[in-house]
């Protein structure tokens, strides 16, 4: 099982065999959640200090958080959903570390955080153009200081949607309910991870698991049987971390 490292935790960490008290430590004491925090805040500094006026800052702030459901939701549906990644060998191991061994096993906190060589440019991508056409250094400041905070946000939201936890908002039991269902019900579906708006626009969004037939593709993504011997690389990486786990196993119990 994969560790969650940070200055002040070396435990390790199911979703499922949590409580919301344990989340909120693992989450705060993870490196990459402490990144984008500290990246936000030089975001925001930056942006004071180089506005010459609050407006576009402000307008390149509030578009992000406009824009970020179509980003998710695009990112997941076309890139992470994407069988392409893995019939290459050059992209095989992301696809694994950023998606595969999340569908694999849902509940490991150490595969559902994003990895940072993966999550920042794709924030920087982003942010960066749009807030630089409508402010400037100071809006392009601003936007991924936006982007940071949003993205932290989807990370906590991710989380609590593997949690035993029952929210008290609605709004968000009905997010995790429909989350679930993509994990183990139907993953061509419900791409949206804090809103469903973009499914519903692109008519990929099913309420309850009645309403759509069981995927047999749900855990592995399609990478099995004939995908998986012609293209090898996710299976031999997993098959080496599968070896080290056991032997990690092994040292622990001698």
């Amino acid at each position: 099982m994969p560790l969650v490292w940070g200055p002040w935790s070396a435990k390790r960490f199911r979703l499922d065999k949590m409580r919301l008290g344990d989340l909120v430590r693992a989450y705060f004491t993870y490196y990459a959640i402490q990144i984008y925090l500290l990246l936000a805040l030089g975001g925001a500094v930056l942006a004071v200090r180089r506005a010459e006026s609050p407006g576009g800052p402000i307008f390149a702030a509030l578009l992000m958080v406009l824009l970020y459901p179509l980003v998710e939701y695009c990112v997941h549906r076309y890139i992470l959903h994407s069988r392409l990644l893995y019939r290459s060998p050059y992209t095989a191991k992301v696809w694994k570390r950023i998606h595969y061994d999340h569908h694999q096993n849902p509940h490991d906190l150490a595969v559902l955080f994003g990895a940072l060589y993966t999550t920042l440019p794709v924030i920087a991508l982003v942010t960066l153009p749009i807030g630089w056409l409508i402010a400037g250094e100071a809006g392009a400041a601003a936007a991924f200081a936006t982007g940071c905070v949003i993205f932290s946000f989807y990370e906590f939201i991710h989380c609590i949607e593997h949690l035993p936890f029952k929210p008290k908002a609605r709004w968000l039991r009905d997010l995790k309910r429909r989350h679930l269902a993509h994990h183990f019900h139907n993953e061509q579906g419900n791409y949206g991870i804090t809103s469903n708006l973009w499914d519903h626009a692109f008519q990929t969004f099913y309420n309850l698991p009645a309403e759509c037939p069981r995927s047999p593709t749900v855990f592995n993504l399609g990478y099995a049987g004939e995908e998986r011997e012609r293209y090898p690389w996710v299976a031999s990486l997993s098959a080496a971390d599968e070896e080290f786990a056991e032997a990690r196993r092994r040292r622990a119990s001698a």
